[in-house]
């Protein structure tokens, strides 16, 4: 039997909640999780509702917070505003982070059950070094588009980065990211 001890924010933009299994402390499970990708997969926070494996997570029935994470992909790309952007190129870095269950790949132990982050990276790559946009909010969209027609994906975040941005002062990097979901 799991019994919820609350959900609370941790003052990162998480909330963190804690599942009792039984009496043992040691049991305790927390789970983190930020607002906005709950809005789009489903609050993980709501109370359990008939699934024994999810209840043990504090997950509801059919909610997942499994996560499949490709960070710094490096692309040439020519988007930008100015001409000598689009003339010239600069490296894009590309981070995105897949939300779907994994258990039925983990549990066959079948990548056709899951994604396979090396085509995904191919993917991403095609749109990066492919037809130039002005505005990396719109290449964030294209990438997050890629990553949601794979069919098992739920939810993804996208971050562009633009280190080397035309801008007249010294800064570390430039960064769009979004978050979409299936509707």
């Amino acid at each position: 039997m799991s019994e919820r001890t609350g959900g609370r924010p941790d003052g990162n933009g998480f909330r963190v909640a804690e599942v009792r299994v039984g009496d043992r402390s040691h049991d305790q499970r927390p789970l983190r999780i930020n607002d906005d990708v709950a809005d789009l997969i489903g609050d993980p926070l709501q109370d359990p509702l008939g699934d024994p494996a999810g209840a043990v997570y504090g997950l509801p029935s059919g909610q997942v917070a499994d996560r499949i994470s490709l960070k710094g992909l490096r692309v040439h790309g020519r988007h930008g505003v100015l001409a000598a952007e689009r003339e010239l190129g600069q490296e894009f870095v590309v981070d995105v982070t897949l939300f779907l269950d994994t258990a039925p790949a983990a549990a066959r132990d079948d990548l056709d059950r899951t994604v396979h982050y090396g085509e995904l990276a191919e993917d991403l790559a095609r749109v990066v070094a492919g037809e130039p946009v002005e505005l990396i909010e719109t290449l964030a969209q294209r990438l997050a588009d890629v990553c949601l027609a794979r069919e098992l994906v739920r939810a993804a975040e996208v971050s562009v980065h633009k280190p080397a941005a035309p801008i007249p002062l010294p800064f570390d990097d430039v960064i769009v990211t979004i978050t979409r979901g299936r509707v």
